[in-house]
């Protein structure tokens, strides 16, 4: 891939956004969110991350002309037999907010006990060179469990409630570059970008 290469990131969410950006400083890639480009958002209908993502990269190639890079991630609750999965964003509703797929996160699993709340973040990241290339898919997953209320203001989505045991403190709490070193974004960025340059 040449260094002066323009690829577009394929996602509308701020959060997401704010820390793929920050995991692209620094390195060869110069990335432009596809609202810049008067991209629209990619139905998503795919029942894996993986399809998820490659459907959002897929559609802001073809759009903008320019090589993307789409992720699809979600939370996987092992004692809902991993939901929400790649529903986590709609959980609580079509247009629900963090807080509302929160609340109702802890709502049903108020009566699991801490040591059954395991959970983890599931992140898959699409590169594609154009709508029909071959992509590049990497995967990243950060082990946590959820904690019994939201603790920290960092982060977005569901990072108040994601208790990271060897930190010994939420996602939220977490300072940016020590989220972005251990979590599921973070490890399939590094993973895409050792192919990329």
């Amino acid at each position: 891939m040449a260094h002066t290469d323009k690829t577009v990131l394929a996602s509308a969410n701020s959060g997401k956004l704010r820390e793929l950006c920050r995991l692209f400083s620094g390195t060869t890639v110069h990335v432009i969110p596809q609202s810049e480009l008067g991209v629209a958002d990619a139905e998503e209908t795919g029942e894996t991350f993986a399809e998820n993502a490659l459907l959002k990269a897929r559609n802001a190639a073809a759009r903008a002309g320019l090589p993307a890079i789409a992720d699809d991630s979600g939370l996987e609750v092992d004692a809902l037999d991993g939901a929400p999965g790649i529903h986590s964003a709609r959980y609580a509703g079509e247009h629900a907010t963090d807080a509302q797929n929160i609340h109702k996160l802890l709502a049903v699993l108020r009566d699991v006990p801490p040591a059954a709340r395991g959970a983890r973040f599931v992140c898959v990241v699409a590169y594609v060179d154009g709508a029909e290339g071959a992509p590049i898919l990497c995967t990243g997953t950060w082990r946590g469990r959820i904690a019994v209320a939201p603790r920290g203001d960092g982060g977005f989505g569901y990072d108040p409630v994601f208790f990271v045991p060897e930190t010994r403190c939420t996602a939220a709490e977490l300072d940016p570059e020590t989220k972005d070193r251990m979590s599921h974004r973070g490890q399939a960025l590094r993973a895409l970008l050792a192919q990329l340059t």
